[in-house]
């Protein structure tokens, strides 16, 4: 059985299939990747805008209640001057002076719940109405408030307290305020040292000079007041109304929150715009690459079919030569086994006469008995199987399968010799035309006489069906231009035309692979077969007179 052909479209089919499946797949996961990765970033870059935008906005913020609390911390300063130069000297710097022998230590001293059942903040509460009430009793103290008031009205300024440098309150336009103790108050210690502290505070409810009002946001200041000897004579607290300036803040606050968050709006909603071209532009990519793909495997998987096409010929082909080879084995056998009874027969006759004249010879006794020309016959019949032999030796020499340089001629003579002992060549002999001084030609001499033997054979057998005795096989050499070559044709008989050569024999494509493996080719040339040899360089040969040769 011939080896099965190799299954090139399946294997490929199977292969290249899992293949293109596998890059099909690692290209939508990476585009996939691809798509997630600018999804992500485009989200970041939102996140990110949006904390940047945010945290401007309450930059913003921040720094316009810092510039709001600077700007009245200013005009807090400058009022205070104001209400300095107006009162300080002839009101408020008396009732300082005065208050100085109300004593506030007895208050600062650790309360404890007393026999009367006042738990200790109320006790402390307590002390603080007695230094109210001796505050109030002082002569200055009734001169301050009046002129206080009229200075502040119609302005923002809604309280202004008074404290001496021991942290007691002198004055409050908040009466009840009077006589409290600040000393731990880091407001006033900032003022006490000469420092002026201000911060933006939140009422739910205030008492102010027009009453008590709610829901106010205020500018609370501690500042020192000069002495007139130098130093600082005491801390003045004033309060002043920021609540519509707050509300401008924060509504302008909301529009730029507001803006942002369109602005934000439209990032995002840009983003989604971007990610959606992103992914339209991968699928489209993904979808081409695939189509590539897809047109790329086709045309592999069309090439591949034609080469598996080619591969099913050329094993189809293999197993046609190698049944022509079978049965132009078994030929050559069978020809080989014809020559060897006809060479046993050639061999056989003489030997059988020499055999005969032995005999006779073992008989004779006498002179008189003697035969001079048995001596003669068995000379002749030993010459006979001598050129029979040599005849055989030529052919079958050794050393003849390797390439060397080889006599054309010779090569002729030997397979037109060695066919003379095949009963079937009997009946066609081959008439040797041969061209005098040939060239040396490179060559395996076993090749060439294979394919001289089988050219010889196909064109025998083309020419079985003359029947003539004056059929004959024409073997011509001649040399032309650097090539020898070997002419072969067949002839039924004079007035018959040629016997046409077999060119599809299948014992020319066999001796065609091998001429071409010398370098040389096998020419149909009308009814005949020529076969040309590369030879060496030399003189042309000139054409030999015919000269019939029967084996």
């Amino acid at each position: 059985m011939p080896p099965r052909p190799f299954q090139l479209t399946r294997y490929f089919t199977t292969t290249s299939l899992v293949a293109f499946c596998v890059l099909g797949a690692a290209l939508f996961f990476l585009q996939l990747g691809e798509e997630r990765f600018f999804a992500g970033t485009q989200a970041e870059q939102a996140a990110f805008f949006a904390k940047v935008q945010g945290d401007l906005l309450q930059e913003q913020k921040e720094n316009a209640r810092a510039s709001l609390v600077a700007v009245h911390e200013a005009g807090h300063i400058n009022l205070t001057r104001v209400f300095a130069n107006a009162l300080w000297a002839s009101h408020l710097q008396p009732l300082v002076a005065q208050a100085q022998a109300v004593p506030i230590g007895p208050c600062r001293l650790p309360m404890e719940a007393d026999v009367a059942g006042r738990t200790a903040a109320e006790a402390k509460l307590a002390c603080i109405a007695k230094v109210r009430s001796q505050v109030h009793a002082l002569p200055a103290f009734a001169k301050v408030d009046g002129p206080v008031r009229a200075l502040m009205r119609t302005t923002n300024v809604f309280k202004i307290k008074v404290y001496d440098l021991r942290g007691l309150t002198v004055y409050s336009s908040e009466a009840v305020q009077v006589g409290e103790d600040k000393v731990d108050n880091a407001g006033w210690k900032a003022a006490a040292a000469g420092k002026v502290a201000s911060e933006l505070v939140h009422r739910n409810q205030f008492s102010a000079f027009e009453g008590v009002v709610k829901d106010r946001d205020l500018i609370q200041s501690y500042i020192p007041v000069a002495a007139a000897g130098g130093g600082i004579g005491g801390v003045f607290e004033i309060y002043s109304d920021v609540t519509p300036l707050l509300q401008q803040l924060e509504a302008a606050s909301a529009r730029s929150a507001a803006a942002s968050a369109r602005h934000r709006d439209r990032l995002l909603a840009g983003a989604a715009a971007n990610q959606e071209e992103v992914e339209s532009a991968s699928t489209r990519l993904l979808l081409t690459v695939l189509a590539l793909l897809g047109l790329t495997y086709g045309a592999l998987l069309s090439f591949v079919r034609r080469g598996q096409r080619v591969i099913d010929q050329e094993s189809r082909a293999r197993a046609h030569a190698a049944e022509r080879e079978q049965d132009w084995h078994r030929e050559k056998m069978g020809t080989i086994g014809a020559m060897a009874a006809n060479i046993s027969h050639e061999v056989g006759n003489p030997l059988a006469i020499i055999a005969g004249l032995a005999r006779e010879i073992q008989q004779w006794r006498e002179q008189r008995h003697i035969k001079p020309e048995f001596a003669r016959m068995i000379v002749e019949q030993t010459a006979r199987i001598s050129a029979l032999t040599g005849r055989i030796g030529d052919f079958a020499q050794p050393g003849r399968d390797t390439l060397q340089l080889l006599d054309v001629n010779d090569q002729v003579r030997a397979v037109s010799d060695f066919l003379g002992f095949d009963r079937r060549f009997h009946g066609t002999p081959i008439e040797l035309r041969l061209g005098a001084r040939l060239p040396a030609c490179h060559g395996v001499p076993d090749h060439l006489t294979e394919v001289l033997m089988a050219l010889l054979q196909a064109l025998e057998h083309a020419c079985e069906d003359c029947r003539t005795p004056s059929a004959r096989l024409v073997v011509e050499t001649s040399y032309l231009a650097s090539v020898v070559t070997i002419r072969m044709s067949g002839f039924c008989g004079y007035g018959r035309e040629r016997c046409e050569f077999p060119a599809n024999d299948p014992r020319v494509d066999s001796a065609r692979q091998l001429m071409e493996g010398m370098g040389g080719h096998i020419e149909a040339a009308g009814p005949a077969v020529e076969v040309h040899l590369m030879c060496a360089m030399g003189d042309p040969a000139p054409a030999a007179e015919p000269d019939a040769v029967s084996a």
